[in-house]
């Protein structure tokens, strides 16, 4: 079997962490630098499609609808977002590591179908939470999928974003009978118990990496 080979890097900023790119045939892994295991890979975003299906599945009966996608990662996200909603959608991405942009829009970039081509993809670079703040009911649906669960992974400022006053930013952020959605590489009750505290009601599905039921098991938050 082929091996993986590094084909780009990318500084994270604020904290002097890499991420690293690499290739196997038609495969592709992003991790972090001098850390174990892998962050996302090509093969394995059942559930990175299944965040946005599930939020968006309740914005199906609207119009205008503006949601936000907090992670760019392989752009399956996003591309699931595109997918389930209209023509007069817009989807806003926040991203705060410009290299991972620039290898959805390289080589990357067709394994989602490139869905930064798409006209209603507007990019916002920088820290979702600063876009939370600052856009109080902005947004139908807020999809964040930035680290490996409500903690943070690729840097620690994004622990805010899964603290108290960052889950009360996003309830804010979002419109009358908004959603917001959390991907999980497992379980968290401490988690689910901090966004009751902020008065959201919440369900936790499981959801499987690989499709059709393959994989190992994520989980995915929906508070509204």
């Amino acid at each position: 079997m082929a091996k993986f080979e590094e084909i780009g890097t990318a500084s994270i900023p604020g904290q002097g962490g890499e991420l690293r790119l690499l290739q196997r045939n038609d495969e592709f892994s992003i991790r972090i630098a001098g850390k174990a295991g892998e962050l996302m890979n090509t093969r394995l975003h059942g559930s990175e499609d299944a965040l946005a299906e599930l939020a968006c599945k309740r914005l199906a009966d609207r119009s205008g609808v503006r949601v936000l996608v907090g992670g760019l990662g392989m752009g399956f996200t996003l591309a699931a977002a595109l997918k389930a909603l209209g023509e007069d959608a817009e989807v806003v991405v926040a991203e705060l590591v410009p290299g991972v942009v620039d290898w959805n829009r390289g080589p990357l970039g067709d394994a989602a179908g490139r869905p930064l081509d798409d006209p209603r993809t507007r990019i916002s670079l920088g820290d979702v939470g600063e876009l939370l703040r600052h856009d109080p009911d902005g947004f139908d649906a807020i999809m964040l999928d930035v680290d490996n669960g409500p903690e943070g992974l690729t840097r620690r400022e994004n622990d805010w974003l899964y603290s108290p006053r960052g889950l009360a930013a996003a309830q804010q952020a979002l419109r009358p009978e908004g959603v917001l959605a959390v991907w999980s590489a497992g379980q968290d009750p401490a988690f689910s118990e901090r966004l009751r505290r902020v008065g959201m009601l919440v369900e936790e599905i499981t959801v499987r990496a690989h499709r059709p039921g393959k994989g190992a098991k994520h989980r995915i938050w929906l508070a509204y």
